[in-house]
């Protein structure tokens, strides 16, 4: 059944990619990889083909710097009962992390300069009630950090430097009533160039995108036509280039949610795909083109529309599905077998990662 709907898909796809583009998608190859770890994997954050950070719950991050041939796993000291929901590899020795915990300053940003032998606390989260759900960086020294609103305001942060955070509520638009993101695989916001970035919202009567095109000086608030409610919206939002990206979500009190929308102008509108094929709502998705910039080869183009999805399904979030699409959510392939993993991210076509649950770890390569 795959190898045929495959062929017909390549006979289809010429329309789109080309007829010598089109023979060269293919179902991608999955390999299996040990992380070390039996802790579940949260996010995870290729720098280029060789090495790569994941983390996730009792403080445990892991590394590679062969590929995934060998994985360190370790727990950062003093972080044993927090649950990290993002990492940000910009090295095989800087990387920064994003905790949650059961209290106000469970919230933490940790960075490392040396591979992960010592961390620096650069945030410790006072404001109650505030949610951190993920960050994104520019640079190595410049990204921002999300929180679910507070008190109709969003008391998001941003660095400059590296080091140090500061607030950013003040620029950002007003919330929505309940408005909140989904810590669900670090993804709820996304950088891209030097000043652009969207933040994916829920929580509220409408799925909105968050979007600055001055590195965080100022925002705009688009509605999207995703599902949203208490437990629903966008989850996890990636832009190819300033103005074409994909939103995706669902809920998570629903296992027939999933839902996916495209933009090409930069976020403002949005179109729902057809219906991905996976139950439960989308924890991750991705560009297959990558986030890698050592190893990108002028044939990675030929997958600028290609996106892989990750599902979890209520109520444990322990199971679920993947999904792969040649053109940005037309046409919809499974991925048999794939199921329980959070986050997906590529460094190059040839070399993405799955991480999820009992810190599983699935290679992909296309």
């Amino acid at each position: 059944m795959l190898k045929l709907s495959l062929a017909i898909f390549l006979i289809s796809a010429s329309a789109t990619f080309g007829f010598a583009q089109a023979h060269e998608i293919h179902q991608p190859k999955l390999t299996l990889q040990k992380s070390g770890t039996a802790h579940l994997l949260i996010s995870v954050s290729p720098v280029n083909s060789r090495v790569v950070w994941a983390a996730g719950t009792g403080g445990t991050y892991v590394v590679t710097t062969d590929g995934g041939e060998t994985w360190k796993a370790a727990v950062v000291p003093g972080a044993e009962n927090l649950q990290f929901r993002d990492v940000q590899g910009m090295s095989d020795k800087v990387a920064y992390l994003m905790s949650i915990g059961d209290n106000t300053t469970g919230f933490r940003i940790y960075k490392t300069v040396d591979g992960g032998a010592t961390w620096t606390i650069e945030f410790t989260n006072e404001t109650v009630n505030a949610f951190y759900d993920c960050f994104a960086f520019w640079t190595p020294r410049r990204g921002i950090a999300h929180s679910d609103s507070v008190s109709g305001v969003f008391p998001d942060l941003r660095t400059a430097n590296g080091m140090t955070w500061e607030s950013i509520a003040a620029n950002m638009p007003p919330a929505l009533p309940g408005e909140a993101s989904f810590a669900a695989s670090g993804t709820c916001v996304a950088t891209q160039g030097g000043r652009n970035a969207w933040i994916a919202t829920g929580g509220s009567t409408i799925a909105r995108i968050l979007a600055t095109r001055d590195g965080g000086d100022t925002w705009n608030a688009y509605d999207t036509p995703l599902v949203s409610s208490p437990s629903a919206g966008a989850i996890t939002v990636a832009f190819r280039d300033p103005w074409n990206g994909m939103v995706a979500g669902g809920d998570l009190a629903s296992n027939d949610s999933a839902d996916a929308a495209t933009s090409n102008d930069g976020g403002r509108t949005w179109t729902l795909t057809n219906k991905p094929p996976v139950p439960g709502a989308i924890f991750c998705l991705s560009f297959v083109h990558g986030v890698g910039h050592h190893d990108f080869e002028e044939a990675d183009h030929d997958y600028d529309h290609v996106v892989v999805v990750t599902a979890e399904t209520a109520p444990n979030f322990d199971s679920g599905s993947a999904a792969w699409t040649p053109d940005e959510g037309n046409t919809w392939f499974q991925l048999p077998g794939v199921s329980g993993f959070w986050a997906v991210a590529f460094a190059t076509p040839k070399a993405g990662w799955f991480v999820g649950n009992g810190g599983q770890i699935l290679k992909i390569s296309f």
